[in-house]
């Protein structure tokens, strides 16, 4: 691979630019019109990178990449899709939307209480500007006029969308990218389909493309392109094979006639297309993003998007149409598509009872909590992601029903609210903003909080966390609060509760609860270690852990989605796997679990 990098450094022989006289890209003095699709590696486990990278070759010559986060391994990425053959479109923000948490911009940016995110902000653009001197010097060498693969790079995410229209920021970012990938690299941005998001979104210098989906037409959005670029390329950046689902919602599907009929027209226009998402993969953990609209949808934990490739990477039906669209344009690479994965149903698995959450304390936060007279944000607490438990007192005898109120929606995103460790009920963002309560004074009243996700578009992306404003009890204002950040992965990623170590009650305890409460069991080996999917039939919400890993957020009760994808890798064929589940509100008496060897992503599904 050096050897061949070299060579090409030497003869000169790689080009990439666009060819405004001919209206089109042209590459290594060629014509270029390319078919590409994304794929989100942060999204797919990384022991599955090449297997899907394959599948996208054998049916296009480029592809979208978005960057996240320096914790992964995006020079392997590359290098894998160097080796499969495929080009590359980077796309790595500093904002990228995708559906990922804020974004994809980190959250300790929001420990700047006036911070303009997405702006000429003096505090955002330092944070932007020691990432990309980071980022875009490791990308350099990958370009393919160096020898690499990427052939083209996008700016910022549609930029148009925000509200801001800064001008000055989008200057600076252009003259960052020159300045680091040089100033003959083809940028791009890309916006929606409207007179606003692209007066706003395009700026001289960086080549205007556009993106929509089936319910538009082609020839008003091209025509709209044309008016801010009269000449090169017609390009749908962001051309929607199907679309996210939100807790609460029906299961998003696109009509995969309507995908491939309109995918044909485009390319007999000679356009360039990238499909959005070719794969869309899996919000593990915290990394879901959220929309805000009218209020707040927090993203489910799949990221299936009804796309080509399914959340585990197989072929659909939807892939094959395509596959006979792009045939009429273009040879497809000869020899069969790498086959869909094998899936186990391992069945089912009864979970024991750990402990209440509240009583798990020493375990999940062992440095102890922080004391403040009035709530402190998620982001003030430097804990960016999951839970945070607040605890006080009450000030006063509540013999009747009292309301317990969060006042201007400063929950965010769900509390969980129990006094002397008896459950009493929920406050949620936008839904639920008063409860009522009962109790003596100087009884212990706890509030869990739950991040459920930052939201990554729009207007409300400084979106901080936690009890953001005071806890009104009665007449009473609740004060003295004692805060524990809760760091659940780590003590899990250790061992815990199955290893023992830092148990904080003598032995689990069978049987269900209500309010958070912890559970566990094992998947008993059998030799296979095959993707499959866990079901939690008549569970209600919470997040579950294999062998340390986070899987994502389950919410049955709301769907659509019932299953949670469990990749094979994640599993042992030889030792016991151990199930980790915190259940926040309220346990089924069976405390079952069940394997299933396919998912179900609509609540209106066939059973199992």
């Amino acid at each position: 691979r050096q050897f061949s990098y070299l060579s090409l450094l030497v003869f000169g022989a790689r080009s990439f630019s666009i060819d405004y006289k001919n209206n089109c890209f042209e590459k290594d003095g060629k014509p270029f019109q390319y078919i590409s699709g994304s794929m989100h590696y942060s999204r797919v486990p990384h022991y599955y990178w090449k297997d899907r990278l394959q599948k996208m070759y054998m049916r296009l010559n480029a592809q979208g990449v978005y960057n996240f986060s320096g914790h992964r391994d995006l020079e392997h990425f590359l290098d894998l899709a160097n080796q499969t053959g495929l080009l590359v479109i980077l796309r790595p923000g500093p904002y990228i939307c995708a559906e990922w948490e804020m974004g994809g911009l980190p959250a300790w940016l929001l420990q700047k209480p006036n911070i303009v995110l997405r702006s000429a902000d003096t505090d955002y653009l330092g944070a932007v500007n020691s990432w990309m001197a980071v980022l875009l010097p490791k990308m350099k060498r990958w370009l393919y006029t160096n020898g690499g693969n990427i052939i083209s790079v996008q700016v910022e995410n549609e930029y148009g969308s925000y509200y801001a229209c800064d001008y000055n920021y989008m200057r600076h970012l252009r003259t960052l990218f020159q300045l680091f990938l040089g100033e003959n690299t083809v940028l791009f941005t890309t916006d929606g389909n409207t007179d606003k998001e692209m007066t706003c979104g395009s700026l001289e210098g960086m080549y205007a493309t556009i993106d929509f989906g089936t319910d538009t037409k082609i020839s008003q959005a091209f025509s709209r392109q044309r008016r801010f670029e009269p000449r090169g390329p017609l390009v749908n950046s962001e051309f929607y094979t199907g679309w996210l689902d939100h807790w609460g919602d029906q299961h998003a599907e696109v009509d995969t006639q309507k995908v491939s009929t309109m995918l044909g027209e485009m390319l007999s226009m000679g356009a360039s297309v990238n499909m959005y998402m070719f794969e869309g993969g899996t919000n593990f953990g915290y990394w879901n993003g959220a929309d805000h609209d009218n209020r707040f949808r927090s993203v489910v934990t799949s990221y299936d998007y009804n796309a080509p490739l399914s959340e585990a990477g197989d072929p659909t039906e939807k892939l094959l149409t395509i596959q006979d669209t792009i045939r009429k344009f273009r040879e497809i690479p000869e020899g069969p598509m790498p086959p869909a994965s094998s899936k186990m149903a391992y069945g089912f698995v009864t979970l024991t009872m750990v402990g209440e959450l509240n009583r798990l304390l020493d375990t999940l936060c062992p440095q102890g909590p922080v004391k403040s007279q009035y709530p402190l944000s998620f982001e003030e607490m430097k804990q960016f992601y999951g839970f945070m438990l607040y605890r006080t007192k009450l000030p006063r005898d509540l013999p009747e029903n009292t309301a317990l109120i969060s006042p201007l929606n400063g929950v965010r995103d769900r509390a969980y609210v129990s006094v002397n460790g008896v459950f009493q009920g929920i406050l949620e963002r936008d839904v639920t903003l008063v409860m009522n309560i009962t109790g003596k004074q100087g009884d212990q009243i706890d509030v869990l909080v739950e991040n459920m996700g930052r939201v990554n578009f729009g207007s409300k992306i400084n979106d901080r966390k936690g009890l953001l404003t005071h806890l009104i009890l009665g007449m009473d204002v609740l004060k003295d609060w004692l805060i524990f950040p809760l760091n659940i992965d780590e003590a899990i990623a250790s061992g815990w509760p199955q290893s023992g170590m830092r148990r904080s009650t003598p032995t689990p305890i069978r049987g269900p609860s209500t309010g958070p409460v912890f559970y566990q069991g094992t998947l008993a080996p059998n030799g296979l270690a095959w993707d499959t999917f866990l079901r939690l039939t008549d569970w209600t919400k919470g997040q579950v852990w294999i062998n340390g890993v986070n899987l994502g957020r389950y919410w049955p009760k709301r769907g659509p989605q019932q299953t949670l994808y469990v990749p094979g890798p994640l599993l042992s064929p030889t030792q016991p796997n151990n199930i980790t589940v915190l259940e926040l509100e309220g346990a089924p008496p069976h405390t079952r679990v069940v394997f299933l060897d396919r998912p179900q992503l609509s609540s209106t599904a066939s059973g199992t």
